[in-house]
């Protein structure tokens, strides 16, 4: 059987002027999580604003757009908190 050889490198390398932006950053889980969290409550204040301008004659397409949008985040968020506590049981249950 012959020798298989592999060229290049295992790093990813800047393809036809797309550069790469490093992937990580310097801020921790907690403080991303943090930040989304707020992101989403600002979402839901905006939508409770938006149904305030509703009841004294705002845009009614405007109220459900902004509804709809609080509603889609926080399904997300939950989404989000089930698939952290179903990695971390798992993580739980490996045997050391």
């Amino acid at each position: 059987m012959s020798e298989i050889k592999i060229t290049g490198s295992n790093s990813p390398q800047e393809i036809s002027g797309i550069k790469l932006e490093k992937q990580c950053s310097s801020k921790g889980f907690d403080k991303f999580m943090r930040e989304a969290i707020n992101e989403i409550s600002n979402i839901q204040e905006e939508a409770e604003r938006a149904v305030k301008e509703l009841a004294s004659g705002g845009d009614v397409i405007q109220a459900v757009i902004a509804m709809e949008k609080a509603d889609m985040s926080f399904q997300l968020m939950i989404e989000v908190r089930n698939k952290l506590l179903n990695a971390y049981d798992e993580i739980m249950r490996m045997q050391v």
